[in-house]
């Protein structure tokens, strides 16, 4: 459980790195006052402008909805069971910030059933195209993974392949 909780902490995404990448990003209608709305705590506001564009799969509306709106225990909207399917969605179809989101869900049974196995896979895909990943997080995965499905998990992050719908 240790294990767990310290894994937390380590794939936690900084609020304002996370508007800046999307925010680069071409804006989409709606994604500008989202942003603006999510900056000032108005999760409500939010919600209604991300949803428009979470439901055409935009993964950045999926990403900030997952993380920022349901994801967050401090938002008033907070519901881990609208969270997680939209960060697996986008992180299955590429999109990278939602990548250790959805590892720390597996770690931590938020939404999805608690897998290390899915939540390894999950940090070594995202360190493959780049996204850091604090060491601490694989060592501490791997305390609940034996040699094999340590194996196989590192071998499923090379051989997966995105969703393109």
């Amino acid at each position: 459980m240790r294990a767990v909780r310290s894994l937390r902490s380590l794939l936690c995404v900084p609020a304002t790195a996370v508007l800046l990448a999307v925010a680069a990003q071409p804006a989409a209608a709606g994604l500008d006052e989202a942003l603006k709305a999510l900056q000032a705590g108005d999760v409500a506001t939010t919600e209604k402008e991300l949803q428009v564009l979470a439901k055409e799969r935009d993964p950045r509306a999926q990403f900030l909805l997952g993380l920022y709106v349901y994801g967050n225990p401090e938002s008033k909207l907070y519901d881990v069971n609208k969270a997680t399917p939209l960060l697996l969605d986008a992180a299955e179809r590429g999109y990278l910030p939602a990548m250790l989101p959805i590892a720390g869900a597996y770690a931590e049974a938020k939404g999805v059933p608690k897998s290390a196995f899915e939540a390894y896979k999950w940090l070594a895909l995202a360190e493959r195209w780049n996204v850091q990943v604090p060491p601490q997080a694989f060592e501490q995965l791997a305390l609940d993974l034996n040699p094999e499905e340590l194996a196989k998990a590192k071998a499923a992050a090379v051989a997966y392949t995105f969703k393109t719908k």
